[in-house]
């Protein structure tokens, strides 16, 4: 989902209504802002400051009046001008002690937010009603305020030995204000309808519209900019989650204070504010809580850094089951401080910023008055009534008929109709589209970074253009898959390679047709007559990430010929999984000096008839639906991934009766400070009789070199940097890995290395050793152990790393227990 929040990061929004005044809330003694004061203004609407004491007001009525209050300061009365829109609001402390005031309000705010908390079952609509089902309206803006913008046309002067010499006329402010003032950056709109029962949400997408996209961009639909409940435990805010300030231990994390109290739907509320304790960033903003049933009435969160993100929660009370159930959400994203210009879809974004010693602060460009504000309206709620809710393992579903709604349908729904500016912003952008290839070129670069280049109605596998292993020197051959422009429901893929130093030619071809539209599932065929590393464990059910290289082959010189027929079912059919199904006849012969010794007959080659089912299962994750298939919207942890292969004996010439079970789970935490852990576990077992090109070796990547120097070469992801090629092998294993990665640090404007421990270790054991013929290898009885450093993107990508073998299988040269080995990242952004 990073690239949806680039593309947030490029983009921004504003509403306008009839009336609508800022100002700044300080205090008149200190000149200190003073943040969520309560803002009222006649009518009864109201609004409160945000951290930095800034508000805004909007109404549809004129604005005559309006009121300020902040605990321990007397109330204030502002009385509006004509052509008057921005006041500076300076509040008088009364004369009560304040010091006493801070400590008693501390006291009745804990007093008050542990009540919450105990309460909070009893006032969560998700707990109390048995179901639930409303619609929602939802309008993200990205625009600026013309009003904020300079657009005089400035001189820009370079300056010379002798003074300064004119250059040009800079008039890009005054351009980007003429736009604005016509239109919007961009624009979207969704209906949609929540549902709730069995402890299960589901939202159904009933109408769709983007501007400048024919097609949406799915991603961004199912992008969750905030929590849908406030009574969650971790609060979601921009994709990170947060402890809650009314989470069970929220009191030991946060500090709370009353800010004053205001009536909503006739009950009165008492707004709490919230902090960390610590300075570590995390959420702050207000609660207000409804003082007769503790329950949140509203809720402000907010989030300020290098991007200052706030979401706003309201709700309506229904005095029917007496809960507060949600109303309205607003959240907003505006550009917060960094020294670091961003280069975004071409454009640069660049943020003033306070981290560098040296950084001088710039003069403001337009682009820095732009920000992005989503709008969510909710309607037509009915509760406890029968609810059905079909296919409810799927978290989001896009109708297929969501993206060709008539303007009938969103006039129906829309909370407001919309103004000019919003209905230029659709024809404009989807004129600039076509006109620039926007939504073609998004396709292309979205299929590259997945490996494949679209021509025509083949997608070509980049993959399979070159490659360098040291059994094949250099690999050259092209592939490809056919696309969406050949077919919806059948494809045809394949490939050709040729070995520059074992000479021989190599290749795929496959076909097959879709089955189910909803599960997404293909039967095909497919042949094949290729090599492959010995000992290697194949995941069927992985889409291999694409990469410009992939370094661990490089050292790789001991393979297997295999010639395969393969029959194969995919599916995701199960819920919240993935899976594929395999029967498949394969003739395998080794490359490298081996023979199968099976009851005293020796094989050179052998024939394998399997059956194979590999599953991916991610219970936590979310997924959307879509017109176009599945996506992962939330990706939780921790996966699990289960692979069974079985022999049929006495079917199509097989010589060897086994079963074989591989299992792999992984699991990533993300931490507020930028930091990452992984941990990863694989384990196998082979019972029967299987020659060692079918067991495990465990992910060698260390070269069998005399010196430190000539064993350097490219570090793998999840590969033993200081085990040989060759030297372990298993009929079962168990391998673990931890990783802890820190935030990158910066050393000079350009090295900012990112620092990675990493720890490797793995268990293993050789049943019938006997029966391997004419190739050396231990066993991983006793276990092995590294671990190492990786400083990775040192400059432009590239890194360093040592890893340092320990433990029983130790060597007695020191520095053969040693690697060093080089990385190459290259960050995308996405």
């Amino acid at each position: 989902m990073k690239h949806a929040r680039l593309l947030f990061l490029f983009f921004t929004f504003s509403l306008h209504a009839q009336f609508q005044i800022n100002g700044i809330v300080k205090d008149g003694t200190s000149n200190l802002p003073l943040p969520f004061a309560t803002i009222t203004a006649n009518g009864g609407i109201n609004t409160i400051s945000d951290v930095d004491g800034k508000f805004t007001l909007a109404t549809t009525n004129e604005l005559t009046q309006f009121e300020v209050s902040y605990i321990g300061f007397s109330k204030t009365t502002v009385f509006t001008a004509k052509n008057k829109s921005y006041y500076w609001v300076a509040m008088g402390a009364k004369t009560t002690d304040l010091a006493e005031i801070k400590i008693a309000n501390s006291k009745q705010a804990l007093a008050l937010i542990q009540k919450v908390i105990a309460n909070k079952n009893n006032n969560n609509p998700q707990v109390q009603l048995q179901s639930f089902d409303f619609k929602s309206y939802t309008k993200l803006l990205v625009t600026a305020n013309p009003d904020s913008i300079r657009s005089e046309l400035d001189s820009v002067f370079i300056v010379k030995s002798y003074g300064k010499k004119f250059v040009k006329i800079d008039s890009s402010n005054y351009k980007f204000k003429e736009i604005i003032k016509q239109q919007h950056l961009f624009q979207t709109e969704k209906v949609s309808q929540f549902q709730f029962n069995n402890h299960k949400l589901k939202e159904t997408i009933l109408g769709t519209k983007m501007a400048g996209f024919k097609q949406p961009i799915y991603e961004i639909l199912g992008f969750n900019l905030q929590s849908f409940s406030i009574y969650d435990l971790r609060y979601e805010l921009f994709e990170t989650k947060y402890n809650s300030p009314i989470a069970t231990d929220a009191p030991n994390e946060y500090n709370f204070k009353l800010l004053d109290s205001v009536i909503i739907d006739g009950r009165p509320t008492a707004m709490v504010y919230f902090k960390k304790k610590r300075k570590a960033a995390g959420l702050e903003g207000v609660l207000y809580i409804d003082t007769q049933n503790f329950a949140v009435a509203k809720a402000v969160m907010r989030i300020k850094g290098v991007l200052d993100i706030s979401g706003v929660h309201t709700f309506t009370y229904i005095p029917q089951v007496q809960l507060w159930f949600p109303n309205d959400k607003i959240f907003k994203i505006v550009k917060g401080k960094n020294d670091d210009d961003i280069k975004i879809l071409g454009g640069t974004i660049q943020f003033d910023g306070d981290v560098a010693k040296d950084f001088k602060t710039r003069k403001k460009q337009a682009s820095d008055y732009t920000y992005l504000l989503s709008q969510t309206h909710n309607f037509d709620i009915k509760y406890n009534q029968p609810i059905t809710i079909k296919k409810a393992s799927i978290f989001i579903e896009v109708k297929d008929d969501a993206i060709n709604k008539p303007e009938s349908f969103w006039e129906h729904f829309r909370k407001d109709s919309l103004d000019a500016r919003s209905q230029k912003t659709y024809s404009a952008l989807d004129s600039l589209s076509v006109k620039r290839r926007i939504e073609s070129r998004l396709t292309l670069g979205r299929k590259i970074l997945n490996g494949y280049l679209p021509v025509g109605f083949v997608d070509l596998n980049l993959r399979k253009f070159i490659s360098f292993n040291n059994y094949e020197g250099f690999r050259v051959g092209a592939g490809g898959i056919t696309n969406d422009h050949f077919s919806k429901i059948l494809k045809m893929e394949g490939y050709t390679a040729y070995g520059i130093k074992d000479g021989k030619l190599k290749y795929n071809l496959g076909i097959g047709t879709r089955l189910g539209k909803f599960s997404n599932s293909w039967i095909g065929i497919s042949y094949t007559d290729d090599v492959k590393e010995i000992g290697s464990t194949t995941w069927s059910i992985d889409k291999r990430a694409f990469k410009i290289y992939d370094p661990r082959p490089i050292n790789i010189s001991t393979f297997y010929n295999y010639v395969s027929w393969k029959g194969v079912i995919e599916t995701k059919i199960i819920p919240k999984t993935e899976s594929v199904w395999e029967l498949s006849q394969t003739v395998v012969t080794p490359k490298f000096n081996y023979l199968y010794n099976l009851n005293g007959k020796l094989y050179d080659n052998y024939t394998l008839t399997t059956a194979m089912v590999s599953l991916r299962w991610s219970p936590f994750s979310d997924y959307m639906q879509t017109p176009s298939g599945r996506i992962e919207v939330e990706k939780r942890f921790p996966k699990f991934t289960f692979q069974i292969t079985q022999s049929l004996p006495k079917i199509a010439n097989n010589d060897f009766e086994f079963s074989k079970f591989d299992f792999r789970t992984e699991y990533e935490k993300k931490y507020l400070n930028g930091q990452k852990t992984n941990l990863l576990f694989e384990a196998g077992y082979a019972l029967g009789d299987l020659p060692i090109t079918h067991l495990y070796n465990t992910a060698p990547n260390n070269l069998t070199k005399e010196t430190v120097l000539q064993r350097i070469t490219f570090s793998g992801k999840n590969s033993f940097e200081t085990m040989y090629f060759n030297e372990f092998f298993s009929s079962k294993f168990a391998f673990f890995q931890f990783k802890h990665g820190f935030s990158r640090v910066v050393i000079f404007k350009k090295i900012k290395p990112s620092l990675v421990l990493v720890s490797r270790m793995a268990w293993g054991a050789m049943e019938h050793p006997e029966q391997h013929v004419g190739i050396e290898y231990k066993t991983l009885k006793d276990g092995f152990f590294e671990s190492g450093i990786e400083l990775n993107q040192i400059y432009k990508g590239l890194g360093l790393s040592g890893f340092y073998r320990y433990g029983p299988n130790q060597l007695s040269k020191f520095e053969d227990n040693i690697a060093v080995k080089i990385s190459f990242v290259i960050d995308l952004g996405l």
